[in-house]
């Protein structure tokens, strides 16, 4: 196995299991609920704990209709997905931890603004206008919270090896 390859599986990895405890921990229904009424304030803390729960997911409808709860399923199932198909197509391309570091953070801003416009028409009010609005969203989740898969992923290169022919 060549070197590139181990190092582009090691960078993959890490990002999607950051991703994946973002979306786990973070876009749960309690934390979700949990930042709708605790996180309210002006300022920056807030603003972060909830965009943080952006990609959120249902285990009990709620409120919500059956239909946004699959279409908040699949977001979030699709954030995973997307992200982990965006560092896994670059990073075998990468060379050094900044590099690794800005294909995760890219993956994040990028991944979430398509989870979000795909999904967009499941939802109950779908609209262009609604569609977009939640692409902006996402990229503002990509762009606050993607900084942490883009630094587990920079962390988890590895140096390259010279190989002996």
């Amino acid at each position: 196995m060549s070197p590139v390859v181990t190092r582009a599986r090691t960078s993959t990895g890490a990002g999607v299991i950051a991703i994946l405890l973002l979306v786990l921990l973070f876009g749960n229904q309690a934390y979700s609920e949990w930042a709708a009424d605790h996180a309210q304030g002006g300022n920056a803390w807030h603003l972060f704990l909830r965009t943080l729960a952006w990609p959120k997911w249902f285990i009990t409808s709620g409120g919500e209709t059956s239909r946004n709860v699959i279409g908040f399923d699949i977001r979030a199932l699709l954030v995973v997905v997307l992200v982990a198909a965006i560092i896994g197509m670059l990073a075998a391309n990468v060379v050094g931890a900044f590099g690794a570091f800005a294909i995760g953070w890219f993956a994040v801003i990028f991944g979430a603004a398509i989870a979000a416009l795909l999904t967009a028409f499941i939802m109950t009010d779908a609209s262009l206008f609604g569609a977009l609005n939640s692409a902006a969203d996402a990229s503002r989740y990509g762009l606050f919270v993607g900084w942490i898969v883009g630094i587990a992923a920079a962390m988890s290169r590895r140096p390259a090896v010279a190989s002996a022919v």
